[in-house]
């Protein structure tokens, strides 16, 4: 069985079957083969005919011509056989007589010509046109021949002659019709991939028109007798007659046609119409029972239903009720009918809903849907949502309203809590950050609008709570805060909002304030407050705050720079020693522009390599200058500026502790002084014991890092921990809780295990704890410049010379060495030694040097460098 054309191959086909793959798509190999030898066969036979009708003169031409216009008339008016889809055509006849008359070489043109005009009027395709013609010119040329043959020899005159005439005739239309057949619903079967001959469509499908084509050549037969025995003028006359009769009998059949047509659409229409009418009937009794049942499901879906439903008349009493909705408002439904249903609603939503349901003056009822509070029997409230419409009952004399009811409590409730969630904060219940300054923007708006509406608002920040936090932990922390939130709470008015901002820190919103000085009133009650020590994971803890305060007064436009400012006077009541309140002016503003801006400064210092380290040289103390012995540098801090000018360290470490620089700075120095000293070691045997004393800062010490930080300055610069002294400040270490698991505890053990040596500076300035003292890692004391100072030139110089022998007892009690600083005149040198400090260092000794200047001071002493 041959394939059809795949257009997904064409490119891969010769040229010449691409042609033929373009104007025959729908051809397959057979069919299109079987096509191409019918057409060649057929061109021939034409071709053959042509010449063969030209030798036989022009006046058998012009009668062929004359024949083909008759044949192609007289198929315009086929006569349809009553009762079947077949029709008689006129024009077979003049083929089959052009064939008697004139020979198988005419009749071929007239037939090939009949079947090409019939082709132009039955279709489109090129294929069609071509191959119908040439079908049509082989299949009468075949039987044309064949006829000829038959009939040479014969008299033709006589009864006898007359009957084989008729007979050869219809047998050999037979043949012309089967092999014309054939060949165009061969070429078809084989483009459906089915057997080219099918006898079934020959003697079953198109018996009729091969019994039309037999009717039509006998007809031929007995009009060339009558032309052979009585000449032209007989033929003339009987063309007409069969002509009249051939359209009588068109005309009469359509009309008989149109007749049945019209019989059988009255038919129709009368079975259609009483179809209708009985699907009519049925549809009404249908509706009936549909109305019948639909009333039935109504009542039982409204009965049963599990949300609340009831009928309303427009007076906004209630008709019927189901048990759902007596369930809903905690009523029997039976006790519902003849109460008003805005009774039931709760009495902040009740002029809503008699609005809604038209019972107001001027409103008309309009379907609506909307959530609102129900009064429950049993107490409380239940959100409803609301569905109300027109409804028209089955049976009823006029329409009512129909409600329906669902229960929204829990959705409602679990929005609120949402609600809540989105604008309180989750550890202390208190609003956050967002509902404090939707809180305090409308507070502004509102003193805009009417300055008397004054108010204040407090920035806390609670001291030493990430002490608490790092040491006793997260949980402790969180406990903590907890206990803080309770404790202001307890201390404010109904009208006053506190919120947590984040972290540790807090702002209070004080509403409707009479006087400035009740804010600073309410500043004193709190911090009294926060004296009372709180119990948290076993522990006593002491906390403090850090308040910031301003005022509407200032004539703020948004709530931002409310707490903006806030802030900024909550970190001036930091800087002047915490657990105080301070109150925002715009000198203040000024101070915090300027920190701002040195804050700037200084991270462009970090990253620009600004900052530089010097050294002041440690001694030994001995009885003259001469007798000094070098045991040591301290690594100090410089920030040149650009101008060449020096920036004072105490103005920009505690900047730089607060900004979270102090990592990098401490880095910057740990590395930097590491590697010089490394280098003096290694540059004369005399050097390879001296130390190095690097400051820390709070920061440092409470990150767990520390310790690596170290380690990696250590190793990168070969210097041995046991050369390396950290320096911490007494007020750090009395601000780090002494407890074993506390980090900065933990850190210091580590540092020791490493092999550093830890010392406190600026001792006796705070206030140290003796029995802390004596737990703390530590390897050293450093006398602070102060009580040196007083030694000579203080108004109590016994006192402070008592102060310092008190400490450098202590310090040999612990067995920690002792250093004065800030040694200024050699009479100082003498009362120390006197008192047994035996380590100092200051001005009068060696000021501070950059690392290649103390190269040369090095030399200068007589230990040169290698």
């Amino acid at each position: 069985m041959g394939q059809p054309h795949d257009p997904l191959n064409a490119a891969a086909l010769p040229s010449w079957r691409r042609v033929h793959a373009s104007l025959m798509p729908d051809y397959n190999r057979p069919a299109s083969r079987a096509w191409w030898l019918g057409f060649a066969a057929g061109a021939a036979v034409l071709a053959w005919a042509a010449v063969e009708t030209a030798q036989l003169g022009a006046a058998v031409a012009l009668q062929a011509a004359l024949a083909l216009a008759l044949a192609v008339a007289a198929a315009l008016f086929p006569v349809r056989v009553p009762g079947t889809r077949h029709s008689y055509a006129a024009g077979d006849i003049v083929i089959f007589l052009a064939l008697l008359a004139l020979g198988p070489a005419p009749a071929v043109l007239v037939a090939a010509g009949d079947a090409f005009v019939g082709s132009l009027r039955s279709s489109k395709r090129w294929t069609s046109r071509l191959f119908s013609p040439a079908s049509a010119a082989l299949a009468m040329a075949v039987s044309g021949l064949g006829l000829q043959a038959v009939l040479t020899g014969t008299t033709g005159s006589g009864q006898e002659g007359v009957t084989t005439l008729m007979a050869a005739t219809m047998a050999f239309s037979l043949v012309y019709f089967a092999i014309n057949v054939s060949l165009v619903t061969g070429v078809l079967q084989l483009k459906r991939g089915e057997p080219f001959l099918q006898p079934r469509v020959l003697l079953v499908d198109l018996r009729w028109v091969g019994l039309a084509y037999a009717g039509s050549a006998s007809v031929s037969a007995l009009m060339f007798v009558t032309w052979r025995s009585h000449g032209i003028g007989a033929l003339l006359v009987m063309l007409p007659l069969l002509s009249l009769l051939v359209l009588t009998l068109h005309f009469y059949f359509r009309q008989q046609e149109a007749a049945e047509q019209l019989k059988t659409a009255h038919a129709e229409a009368t079975a259609r119409e009483a179809a209708s009418r009985a699907r009519e009937a049925e549809a009404a009794q249908a509706h009936l029972v549909a109305l019948e049942c639909s009333e039935r499901r109504f009542h039982s879906a409204f009965t049963h239903a599990s949300i609340g439903m009831a009928l309303l008349g427009f007076d906004g009493r209630i008709l019927q009720a189901n048990p759902a909705l007596g369930q809903l408002v905690g009523r029997p439904s039976e006790g519902l009918a003849g109460t008003r249903f805005a009774e039931l609603v709760h009495p902040d939503e009740r002029g809503g809903v008699e609005r809604a349901l038209g019972l107001v003056p001027g409103s008309e009822f309009q379907a609506f849907a909307r959530e609102l509070r129900c009064q429950h029997a049993g107490g409380g409230s239940v959100w409803l949502a609301l569905h109300a419409s027109f409804f028209t009952e089955p049976g009823a004399a006029e329409p009512c309203l129909i409600l329906q009811a669902q229960d929204v409590s829990a959705r409602r409730a679990a929005e609120a809590g949402l609600q809540h969630m989105a604008f309180h904060d989750a550890l202390t219940g208190l609003p956050n950050r967002r509902r404090f300054m939707e809180c305090l923007a409308s507070a502004v708006a509102r003193h805009k609008s009417d300055a008397r509406h004054a108010w204040a608002v407090m920035f806390i920040d609670f001291d030493r709570f990430k002490l608490v936090n790092d040491s006793l932990g997260h949980v402790a922390g969180d406990e903590l805060l907890q206990q803080l939130s309770r404790r202001v709470q307890e201390r404010l008015r109904p009208s006053d909002t506190v919120a947590r901002l984040g972290g540790d820190e807090f702002a209070i919103l004080v509403e409707n304030l009479e006087h400035e000085r009740d804010a600073v009133q309410l500043a004193e009650r709190l911090m009294e407050a926060l004296r009372t020590p709180f119990r948290v994971a076993g522990e006593t803890v002491t906390s403090s705050a850090s308040i910031g305060i301003t005022f509407s007064a200032f004539g703020y436009a948004d709530a931002d720079a409310v707490l903006r400012d806030a802030d900024t006077a909550m970190y001036r009541a930091k800087a002047e020693g915490k657990a105080r309140y301070a109150v925002f002016d715009s000198a203040l503003h000024t101070a915090v522009s300027q920190r701002l801006r040195l804050e700037g400064e200084l991270r462009e210092a970090v990253a620009g390599g600004q900052l530089s380290v010097v050294y002041q040289p440690l001694f030994h103390l001995g009885p003259d200058r001469r007798a000094h012995r070098l045991v040591g540098f301290e690594a100090l801090l410089r920030w040149r500026l650009a101008d060449g000018s020096l920036r004072d360290p105490e103005h920009f470490l505690p900047v730089a502790e607060e900004a979270g620089l102090m990592r990098a700075v401490t880095d910057f120095v740990l590395h930097c002084a590491c590697r010089q000293l490394r280098q003096w070691q290694l540059s004369a045997p005399d050097l390879a014991d001296i130390g190095l004393s690097v400051n820390l800062g709070a920061q440092d010490l409470r990150h767990a890092d520390l310790v690596a930080r170290v380690s990696r300055a250590l190793v990168e610069s070969g210097l041995s921990p046991s050369h390396l002294t950290l320096e911490l400040t007494e007020g750090i270490l009395m601000d780090t809780p002494a407890l074993p698991a506390g980090l900065a505890h933990e850190t210091m053990q580590a540092l020791r295990t490493l092999g550093v040596q830890l010392a406190v500076d600026d001792f006796g300035t705070g206030y140290s704890s003796l029995s802390r003292l004596s737990r703390l890692p530590i390897d050293s004391l450093k006398i602070d410049r102060s009580f040196v100072r007083q030694l000579q030139d203080g108004a109590e110089p016994e006192q402070a010379a008592a102060v310092v022998a008190a400490i450098v007892q202590l310090g040999s009690t612990l067995r920690k060495a002792v250093m004065a600083e800030g040694i200024e005149t050699a009479e100082q040198v003498e009362q120390l030694r006197g008192l047994g400090c035996e380590l100092g260092q200051g001005f009068h000794l060696a000021s501070p040097l950059a690392a290649a200047d103390a190269s040369d001071w090095l030399a200068a002493r007589g230990q040169p460098l290698h």
